[in-house]
């Protein structure tokens, strides 16, 4: 679909111009100055010539069908550009024009328009309001922007035609190359999922990295990338992430999913690698472009001096990576090859003297290690230190078995050798912390790539049941459903849920706890209460018929003072259940992603700490085990001082029968499960309240 966007044989520029500075003619220019071998037609009305190509007044005058269609010209007529362009031949038309959706809802009309237009002849669309595209191996700059990369392997796309000109200056200050540069501007046809398709199939392009505001489509993306990740490693940038402009959620799991939530959970989801700064995205982008994957996560520190070194172990350790000991055969060989002063263990002190033999013994020690799957080198510049030779030295030892990631620390005086680096693809960072940033995202993409088929079970549940309880609050128009009735949607999925029920009196509440036993919880039901504790509105240990009538007198009394104005349905009663770990399980529906699944400890860790995870639905088994492994309270259900571990699988389980259920009924928009008690292996784990949240 994108051949002659990408690799035209012949491009008209429609609205050239022989004026230095315009568009029109920084267009032509680039496609000459790019040494475009195929044809290149201005089109002016005004212009015979322009930088020395014969000029046309208009498409029909130039003779001969077209690929594609560059078009800068005033935003009144390019609707009659584009169909002079498709007229003419043109596959694919690229419009540079501002003033569209951006500007008005009548410019959003005429885009809509054009990209209407184009989509039913077959025609690929990009932008409008964008840069314009590059692609160095086929020597084309269809854009404004003034630097030509010169090739290579990372493909970028953006929605930001500034973005762009900053990514180019950043390659060439770094002698970076690459293969294909897109701004998608507007994105009125072709957008990222169309280029993440593109881009995994296409030889030239080794990484994709991405700048993104926003996501078309969600499911259509996480489709796309989970593609291109299956074959090459992709970093993308994601701008917007603050909750600015988002609606109030009722639930804690809607609360504490941001406008941004949703986007990181999709690309965890796909495979993407997500970098949290500019910076970070060619930290990473470099780190794949230039080096092999790690195979595991222990990493071995050389350095010239104690300082960074201990930096670089720190990076290490606290983003989950190993410093790995040297022992054995490893730390006897360097010890004969480096002086007695210098450090065997790791980090590998080659002391502040070394030359560079010294970096290539340790260098190669750490090559040999079979325990060692990734080397990071730092140098700071000493007055005996040769930073050119050493990074020589380094590449020529280099077998391209294991990631060597390089920080040459400080500035004028390891410029030299930054640049033998660069020319010997080992990418180089200036402070060990990023180095060991982009070798934990190596890392993460390594164990994506290993991961096991994805397997989502289906378990044998009670969907009729369900269906029923959904209609009957739809047609009510009850979308808030209550505890019992949430409860009961849980057991047709076969949750624990302690017996329980709805009682409309004092006596009604005494009849449930004689029939399921003391001590019971007593919870006030009304769909206008969400929060229930916050108002008085539960009773916890009630041990006989006395403290039931008690509680539910004063829970009146209270209710009647505290929610004058909520539809009070009555109490449910169930019986209390034993001690456990309390844990969140949730989920809420977003727009573009669809049901995100959300867990986190109870109590002060998801109130105050917000220490929760997402994933998007539906999921497997070890998809949630990485959710629970991501949380930093985790340790505390394995077991910490003295406290048994409790049932994670029973966690991980339920989590699975949550994303079944919002898959199967896109109805429910949000729901908890909090608290869900969970106790040793063994002990059958309770969903001891829920609430869902029903769309309109």
């Amino acid at each position: 679909m994108m051949e002659k966007l990408l690799n035209p044989d012949s491009v008209a520029v429609i609205g050239a111009s022989r004026t230095p500075g315009k568009v029109g003619h920084e267009l032509v220019a680039n496609l000459i100055e790019s040494q475009f071998e195929g044809k290149i037609i201005p089109i002016n009305p005004s212009a015979d010539e322009v930088l020395g190509l014969p000029c046309f007044p208009d498409l029909t005058s130039c003779g001969t069908t077209i690929d594609l269609s560059v078009i800068s010209i005033p935003y009144k007529y390019v609707m009659s550009s584009v169909r002079a362009s498709i007229e003419a031949g043109a596959k694919a038309i690229v419009i540079i024009t501002a003033g569209f959706k951006e500007m008005s809802e009548e410019g959003a009309k005429t885009e809509r328009e054009i990209a209407d237009y184009c989509k039913a002849r077959d025609v690929s669309l990009l932008g409008p309001n964008c840069l314009g595209l590059i692609n160095t191996h086929h020597k084309m700059n269809a854009s404004f922007a003034k630097q030509l990369p010169k090739p290579g392997g990372i493909s970028v796309i953006s929605q930001s035609g500034a973005l762009c000109t900053a990514i180019l200056d950043w390659a060439a200050a770094r002698h970076l190359g690459l293969a294909k540069l897109i701004s998608m501007g507007n994105k009125a046809d072709l957008s990222e999922t169309n280029f993440l398709r593109t881009f995994a199939d296409d030889e030239e392009t080794k990484v994709i990295v991405g700048y993104l505001e926003s996501v078309d489509s969600g499911n259509e993306f996480i489709k796309a990338a989970e593609q291109a990740t299956s074959q090459k490693p992709v970093v993308i940038f994601k701008s917007g992430t603050t909750q600015a402009g988002v609606k109030a959620a009722s639930s804690h799991t809607g609360s504490l999913a941001g406008a941004d939530t949703a986007y990181g959970a999709a690309f965890t989801r796909a495979g993407v690698i997500r970098a949290e700064t500019f910076e970070a995205m060619f930290d990473y982008a470099t780190a794949f472009a230039m080096q092999p994957l790690p195979k595991g996560d222990r990493v071995a520190i050389i350095t010239n001096a104690g300082g960074p070194g201990i930096m670089a172990a720190d990076a290490v350790e606290n983003c989950g990576l190993t410093v790995q000991p040297l022992e054995g055969s490893t730390a006897t060989a360097l010890a004969q090859k480096l002086p007695e002063a210098a450090s065997v263990g790791n980090p590998i002190d080659v002391l502040g003297d070394a030359d560079p033999d010294r970096y290539v013994a340790a260098v190669n020690a750490a090559q040999d290690d079979p325990e060692i799957n990734a080397i990071v080198v730092i140098l700071t510049p000493q007055a005996m230190t040769k930073p050119a030779e050493t990074a020589r030295a380094i590449a020529d030892c280099n077998r391209n078995e294991k990631p060597i990631l390089v920080s040459f620390m400080g500035g004028q005086d390891v410029m030299p050798g930054r640049d033998e680096l660069v020319a010997h693809n080992l990418p180089d960072y200036p402070a060990p912390e990023r180095a060991v940033a982009a070798l934990k995202a190596m890392h993460d993409y390594a164990e994506w790539l290993r991961r096991p088929p994805r397997v989502v079970t289906r378990f044998p549940v009670n969907r009729r049941r369900v269906e029923r309880i959904i209609h009957r609050h739809i047609r009510t128009e009850q979308l808030q459903v209550g505890e019992a009735a949430a409860k009961d949607v849980l057991r047709a999925y076969d949750f624990n849920v302690q017996p329980g029920a709805l009682a409309i009196s004092g006596q009604n509440a005494v009849e449930v706890a004689d029939k399921t036993g003391y001590p019971v919880a007593m919870k006030i039901a009304s769909p206008d209460i969400i929060h229930k504790s916050d108002i008085g509105g539960v009773k916890l240990n009630l041990a006989n018929a006395d403290a039931v009538i008690d509680a539910y007198d004063l829970m009146m009394l209270r209710m009647s003072q505290r929610a004058p104005n909520a539809n009070i349905e009555g109490v449910y009663v169930e019986r209390m259940c034993q001690k456990g770990r309390e844990v969140i399980l949730g989920m809420t529906r977003d727009a573009q992603f669809g049901p995100m699944l959300m867990f986190g400890l109870g109590g002060i860790f998801v109130e105050v700490m917000k220490d929760v995870t997402f994933h998007i639905a539906p999921i497997t088994y070890d998809e949630a085990m990485k959710m629970l492994e991501s949380t930093k309270s985790f340790s505390l259900l394995k077991g910490v001082r003295g406290h048994a571990s409790v049932d994670i699988a029973a966690i991980a389980t339920s989590l699975q029968r949550i994303s079944q259920l919002v898959t199967d009924f896109p109805q429910i928009i949000e729901m908890d499960i909090n608290p869900f008690i969970v106790s040793e292996a063994g002990r059958e784990s309770v969903a001891a309240d829920a609430r869902i949240t029903l769309a309109e």
